[in-house]
């Protein structure tokens, strides 16, 4: 199943509309008769990643600290494992946080596209005011806890309510909060790895936000889903029949000189035959020259057909059929060859 990337400005409700989004998929999973699917939630505060690690900000750090950047590598680093290690057909993965570089964006897309999965992208619409002010209210209440827990007596019970302020979402620091949106990159529903792209906005009530979820289940689970297939380029094939055409192409030549070599007679000339491998009991005819023909005019010979057929590679024919005319191919080139030669 796919991977929901969500991204927005910070403090803008991500996490809010992801734990939304969370309890509808569960119902949804839940309702499903034919098939059961595994959920997950990843976020920064799943992987206790501080939101002290996206600080870049000049009053903070060094010029040559905010190039490397290590501390916001790591922390995407561990973000990615968390989402490669259950990403998978049978598993929907809410990623829930800034994913606001276009590049991370494009890496994301491309593992679930390597895992046969599609991804969507759920934007969080907020203007750069109510996030800014939903972040100032946030170090507000931070900084009264603090207050209070210097002033109160170690002996003292806290107060009711306390612990739900402390639950409440880290805030940023002003200087981090400024980079963060400056640095941010809006998904752009034109490219492939930010489609298919669904946005809810602050104002949406439950009616809106029920509405978008449904488009998200049918284009993840339901008659909107597309079949995903990986880049053939990044496709690991094995070494057999229906494996890598270049390793099939080098076997059978192998194969068809070892062959002549075994069958021709000391003076030269004759017919050489060799099955013609598509599983049936036919045979190629070889008409070898006067000569006798040795191995490095043999190999010659097949790396001359081997480059001229490596333009096949990535083909998905490769059956009895492919083995055989692969065959027929390169005994018909070894006959002209041969014819050639005298």
């Amino acid at each position: 199943m796919p991977l929901i990337i969500i991204t927005g400005l910070p403090t803008s409700g991500k996490s809010t509309r992801a734990k939304q989004l969370h309890r509808y998929l569960e119902e949804r999973i839940q309702a499903e008769v034919a098939a059961k699917y595994r959920l997950h939630l990843i976020s920064d505060q799943t992987q206790s990643i501080s939101r002290t690690v996206y600080d870049l900000s000049p009053e903070n750090l060094p010029a040559h600290t905010r190039s490397a950047n290590a501390s916001e590598k790591d922390a995407r680093a561990a973000l990615y494992g968390a989402v490669k290690r259950v990403l998978s057909t049978r598993d929907i993965v809410i990623l829930d946080g800034l994913n606001y570089i276009k590049g991370w964006r494009y890496q994301l897309h491309t593992e679930a596209k390597n895992a046969r999965t599609p991804s969507v992208v759920l934007q969080i619409g907020c203007t750069r005011e109510r996030s800014k002010d939903v972040n100032e209210q946030r170090l507000a209440q931070k900084a009264q806890v603090i207050t209070a827990k210097e002033g109160k007596n170690p002996t003292e019970t806290s107060e009711p309510g306390s612990d739900e302020v402390e639950d409440q979402e880290e805030p940023y620091a002003p200087g981090n909060w400024e980079n963060l949106v400056f640095r941010y990159e809006e998904p752009n529903p034109m490219t492939r790895w930010d489609s298919p792209l669904f946005t809810l906005i602050w104002e949406d009530d439950d009616a809106q936000t029920r509405e978008v979820f449904d488009r998200i289940w049918d284009s993840i689970a339901g008659e909107g889903r597309k079949i995903v297939r990986p880049n053939m380029a990044t496709v690991q094939r094995d070494r057999d029949p229906g494996g890598s055409y270049l390793y099939i192409l080098d076997r059978e030549t192998q194969d068809i000189v070892k062959k002549i070599l075994e069958q021709q007679e000391d003076e030269g000339g004759g017919v050489v035959r060799v099955l013609k491998g598509d599983g049936s009991e036919q045979e190629l005819e070889l008409e070898l020259p006067g000569k006798k023909v040795g191995l490095p005019q043999l190999q010659r010979y097949r790396r001359a057909f081997v480059a001229l057929n490596r333009g096949g590679i990535g083909l998905d024919a490769l059956g009895n059929m492919a083995v055989g005319q692969l065959r027929e191919s390169f005994v018909g080139y070894l006959n002209d060859a041969f014819e050639k030669d005298g």
